[in-house]
């Protein structure tokens, strides 16, 4: 009797596995975290290799606390980090270089190579939807071909393998060098500047203009179909992988945002907000990402709009490493709940440049307007207010281009446990915050992708019925004094730029 699905949720700072019964609730979890590696300022790369073993650990881990069998799981999920790159040997299945994370800042000077070709920044935009910019994937595999010793060759002679995460984890689960599955679906192909959005197909030219065979890149399927079972040597052996979306589009997904017009915020190491647009194809005039939303099986495909934010939750990461300003994450609304407000300070955390809706590699962070009244409880609400000034901007531009006003905002991650964010998130865009009773829905719409493919879930009605709020969070700031705040955010991006020549 299979009373489950799982979803294997490849983060950008942790692996986990989540076991989920059929009204969406978690059952089970498992989570490893996997080292950052800063080579150098702007770089940011992971050891594919432990991603791989931790996957493998978190897999056996889930199903053991939850005193289950592989033969109690109807399917498996993928959701993982989008954009970070990894190129591996298919003979060997050893990567040639660590996986290039989605944050990395390397490639710019190819960025900017590949715009001078003609159409700057927006060269690709009407085929990908995207702007040329070093958070994407496509980049990065031009970069790896260039600099590792032989890569090119190896590539050329159809020895070498690209993929995203969800890509590795799936090649390794269905077997690796012995029969590994060489695929992805649209939602991660839509972040590799390589991939049309109106056929989900590879575009040759745009590959050769990057030297990207395109024996490298996987099989583009659906979001929502097997595609292929696990190893026999697995903790999930013979389970099908049904189901494959990339992290913001699995928390849309999970968040039951189906209908267009309908949006959601994810708080994670970045914030990424995610709008519905329908089977609509909307490009943007005001900063944001055209993407792929999800594809189920045979039906038509779904776009969203997109803005994404690079540094949120890592944010407070680097308040707790870097300086030691705080011993834990959670104790930053502890000394932001000891002062009323920011004390005139604001803090624009650019340390990989600006994504949505600047696109400046140039920017670098800053912290603006100190005084000597400034203390650290300032400096800690300051933290948690430049996440939800950020996503207001995106909310914004997202308002001008989709020419529909957001009325409220669904929000998941770990980052909406903090309950003052939440409040001051509401009150900067000036409308209610909703936060779901399972916060966890990136993994969840995972689950829900490969339950839809075997019948586990009969259709995206059994989604809705499953969503349920746990806390809204209501505007309490004044129109004038929010537009005053968001005046200073604005004034203080600005201080930013630049920075890099």
């Amino acid at each position: 009797m299979t009373s489950y699905v799982a979803a294997i949720d490849q983060g950008t700072t942790s692996t986990r596995a989540m076991i989920f019964d059929h009204s969406g609730r978690v059952v089970a979890v498992d989570q490893r975290e996997h080292e950052q590696i800063f080579p150098q300022a702007g770089w940011v790369e992971h050891n594919a290799e432990e991603i791989w073993e931790n996957t493998r650990a978190v897999a056996a881990g889930a199903l053991a606390k939850a005193d289950i069998t592989a033969a109690d799981i109807a399917a498996v999920g993928i959701t993982n980090q989008r954009e970070t790159t990894l190129v591996w040997d298919r003979k060997t299945g050893k990567p040639v270089y660590n996986a290039i994370v989605w944050q990395d800042t390397r490639t710019d000077k190819i960025v900017g190579e590949l715009g001078a070709l003609g159409g700057g920044q927006e060269r690709y935009r009407a085929k990908t939807g995207l702007p040329l910019a070093t958070y994407f994937s496509g980049p990065k595999i031009k970069w790896i071909l260039d600099n590792v010793d032989g890569a090119r060759e190896r590539a050329e002679a159809g020895d070498l393998l690209f993929g995203n995460m969800d890509t590795w984890v799936l090649w390794n689960m269905t077997g690796g060098t012995q029969g590994g599955v060489h695929a992805t679906d649209p939602t991660n192909a839509s972040r590799t500047l390589l991939m049309d959005l109106d056929t989900l197909q590879w575009d040759a030219s745009i590959a050769e203009d990057m030297g990207i065979p395109l024996s490298m890149l996987p099989e583009i399927r659906s979001s929502s179909e097997e595609f292929g079972k696990v190893r026999e040597r697995g903790a999930l052996a013979g389970v099908p992988i049904a189901g494959i979306l990339g992290d913001q589009q699995a928390a849309t997904f999970g968040q039951a945002c189906l209908s267009p017009g309908e949006a959601k915020n994810t708080y994670g190491t970045g914030n990424f907000v995610l709008l519905n647009t329908g089977t609509e194809k909307v490009l943007s005039e005001n900063g944001l990402l055209t993407t792929v939303c999800y594809k189920i099986g045979s039906n038509d495909t779904v776009y969203a709009l997109e803005g994404s934010i690079a540094v949120t939750g890592s944010l407070v990461q680097w308040l707790r490493d870097n300086l030691g300003m705080i011993g834990t994450a959670a104790e930053i609304e502890e000394h932001a709940r000891k002062v009323e407000d920011n004390g005139g300070t604001y803090f624009v955390p650019a340390f990989s440049g600006l994504f949505a809706p600047y696109w400046r590699s140039d920017a670098r962070g800053a912290i603006v307007g100190l005084t000597r009244f400034v203390n650290k409880g300032h400096l800690a609400r300051a933290v948690l207010e430049a996440t939800a000034f950020q996503t207001r901007e995106v909310i914004d531009a997202m308002n001008a281009d989709s020419g529909v006003a957001l009325t409220s905002l669904k929000v998941d991650g770990g980052m909406v446990v903090n309950e003052l964010l939440m409040q001051f998130q509401a009150d900067i865009l000036g409308v209610p915050v909703i936060r779901p009773v399972v916060n966890e829905t990136t993994a969840l719409g995972a689950a829900y992708a490969a339950g839809l493919a075997v019948g586990f879930w009969k259709s995206e009605e059994d989604i809705r019925t499953n969503w349920a709020k746990d806390k809204e969070w209501t505007p309490q700031l004044d129109a004038d004094t929010r537009e005053a705040q968001f005046k200073n955010w604005k004034k203080a991006v600005t201080k930013t730029f630049d920075w890099v020549d």
